[in-house]
């Protein structure tokens, strides 16, 4: 008995470890070894560039759709070469009415509310330049974003490209974790685009083209993630770009931030149903991999297994198991017991960097079971209700 919940704890440790830190080394140092892919710097003038579609999706953003207006004429891109499309289907608080007072932009407006899904695939259909990039009305982005993610699209085999998402830290739970847990997707995304694809883009700031993109089915929960990663399926590579910014306030407090995890991981185990030709390597080799290890594992196995490997651990130290599973298990109380103390302090604000890890990974693992039943009971419906934001600032 010894020696099978010894063999088990080891496995299940394995899993967990490489799934949060041995995935990111492991990308990290195929990098190295093979090389970073690179685009070329984009020496094309302004006459040379191609026309791009600007399109943000919204639902009743009236309050920060002036500034979300300023900030997209902000923007580096030639004026005659980018065109702004807003979507407002279901708005009630005047915002198709403010929009449409603009000349500038196109804006379609439909009093049903059919989701976010619905409102993209329908703007689709109005889009005829080669390039679209997706925004959210409550994102910011720097003025370079539009001309940086572009230069990508040089090399014919990118279908997609991902803009870097910026979450302002106060240093409280919510936006001190959420930073943090960016700032470590940001370093993946990074070496996965220069080892082979990003695996999903965050629908804050993707671009595509055009010809490139899928409809989802319309209870679809991550059309973002989907959108990019069945690029990536056809065989397109999706790149990285960190210097296209979407910078966005935390979520208002841990329970707002808790119920857009829970949404996001319901969609996860959405998505990997629909995507179970992915987890072949024989067909899709790297891609593969890098699907399974950035995203499968931690939207499914890992979780799993947190409960079972701190069990096991009391298991085998209390069963006079050797001298390293008492340490460890020192390991794992000490990081659960900085997660309680997290909790019982997550309305302060501390300067102490990372000390809100611990709670966040707890929340972001609990989200997994809780989006779950959500999935298996089909109770996680694809239009939803927007998780409350702190006032909206900006550094950019």
């Amino acid at each position: 008995m010894m020696a099978s919940m010894s063999i088990l704890f080891w496995v299940g440790l394995f899993i967990v470890v490489f799934t949060y830190v041995g995935y990111g080394l492991l990308v990290w140092a195929m990098v190295k070894i093979r090389g970073a892919r690179s685009i070329p710097e984009d020496q094309r003038t302004d006459d040379q560039l191609p026309e791009v579609t600007l399109l943000i999706a919204t639902y009743n953003e009236i309050d920060i759709l002036p500034a979300k207006l300023a900030n997209c004429r902000a923007l580096d891109y030639p004026k005659d070469k980018l065109k702004i499309l807003f979507v407002t289907d279901g708005s009630s608080d005047g915002s198709a009415e403010l929009l449409g007072k603009e000349e500038d932009l196109l804006t379609l407006h439909q009093p049903a509310r059919a989701g976010k899904i619905a409102a993209v695939e329908r703007a689709m259909k109005f889009v005829n330049t080669p390039l679209t990039v997706l925004t959210d009305a409550n994102t910011f982005l720097n003025q370079e974003a539009i001309r940086r993610m572009i230069a990508d699209f040089q090399d014919p085999t990118v279908g997609a490209v991902a803009g870097e998402k910026r979450v302002i830290s106060e240093g409280d739970a919510s936006s001190g974790g959420e930073g943090l847990y960016w700032r470590y997707e940001s370093f993946l995304k990074k070496k996965d685009s220069q080892w082979y694809s990003v695996v999903g883009a965050a629908g804050e700031l993707y671009a595509i083209r055009t010809e490139l993109f899928h409809q989802v089915p319309p209870d679809t929960i991550l059309d973002d993630f989907m959108h990019t990663l069945l690029i990536a399926k056809d065989g397109y590579r999706v790149t990285y770009a960190p210097e296209a910014i979407a910078e966005e306030q935390a979520s208002a407090n841990v329970g707002e931030e808790l119920k857009r995890k829970i949404r996001i991981c319901a969609g996860g185990w959405q998505s990997m149903a629909r995507l179970l030709p992915l987890l072949n390597p024989f067909r899709y080799g790297i891609l593969s991999i890098q699907y399974i290890g950035h995203r499968v594992l931690r939207w499914s196995l890992a979780p799993l297994l947190l409960p079972f490997v701190l069990l096991a651990n009391i298991w085998l130290v209390s069963h006079g198991g050797h001298w390293i599973y008492a340490l460890l298990l020192l390991g794992q109380l000490a990081f659960y017991g900085l997660a309680l103390l997290g909790y019982l302090w997550r309305n302060r604000k501390l300067s102490i960097p990372g000390f809100f890890a611990p709670y966040y990974f707890v929340i972001m693992n609990y989200s997994v079971y809780a989006g779950f039943l959500r999935y298996w009971r089909g109770k996680q419906a694809a239009t939803w209700e927007k998780s409350a934001r702190r006032e909206q600032a900006t550094s950019l």
